[in-house]
């Protein structure tokens, strides 16, 4: 697990009521971004996007600034419930 993915993680458990029910996964790409995958459980989905995408936005901006301090690269994060 690389630190980006850890970083998500922890910043993402710490709004849900549940932290078990949340999966955070890295997939390699072609191009020159890292993909970061959220999955968390439907009810859990308000708390983590925010009013207007607040809340994910926020998460986006500071996984995007750890990214540019360590290795540089573009951060893409899909937030999906199951």
């Amino acid at each position: 697990m690389t630190d980006l993915v850890l970083l998500t993680e922890t910043i993402v458990k710490s709004l849900v009521k549940d932290p078990d029910s949340v999966s955070v996964k890295e997939f390699e790409t072609d191009e020159d971004y890292i993909l970061i995958q959220i999955m968390i459980d439907k009810e859990a989905m308000g708390s983590i996007i925010g009013r207007e995408g607040r809340i994910a936005n926020a998460i986006r901006t500071v996984v995007q600034a750890a990214s540019f301090i360590s290795d540089n690269k573009k951060v893409r994060i899909n937030i999906d419930s199951f």
